[in-house]
């Protein structure tokens, strides 16, 4: 059985975001995200690990909490769905706020 891949519904970008992570079991664990997109993020925690379908609650610092639910995992890193997408220009101000520094 071949996995079909299916195209990105919209541009991901890089960022290195602090965020805090809580589970829908109450554990909470410090995590970062990698990239993100209106539709959801690539996260890596420190000590949770996650199943596909887990749901969870992402928190940037200063931010209100965004749920979603975990779509994939590879080793520490898992993709995450958001239940709603972020609006656009809150995500540009994310995406400039944590922008990962440019090489020379």
């Amino acid at each position: 059985m071949t996995r079909r891949i299916l195209p990105r519904r919209s541009q991901r970008r890089s960022v290195a975001m602090a965020v805090q992570c809580r589970t829908q079991s109450g554990l909470r664990d410090d995590g970062e995200i990698s990239d993100i997109s209106v539709e959801g993020c690539c996260l890596r925690m420190r000590g949770l690990y996650f199943r596909v379908g887990a749901r969870l609650i992402i928190r940037p610092q200063g931010m209100e909490g965004m749920p979603g639910v975990v779509r994939w995992i590879s080793g520490d890193l898992a993709g995450v769905e958001f239940d709603r997408p972020i609006y656009g220009p809150v995500l540009e101000h994310l995406a400039k706020a944590h922008a990962l520094p440019q090489r020379a």
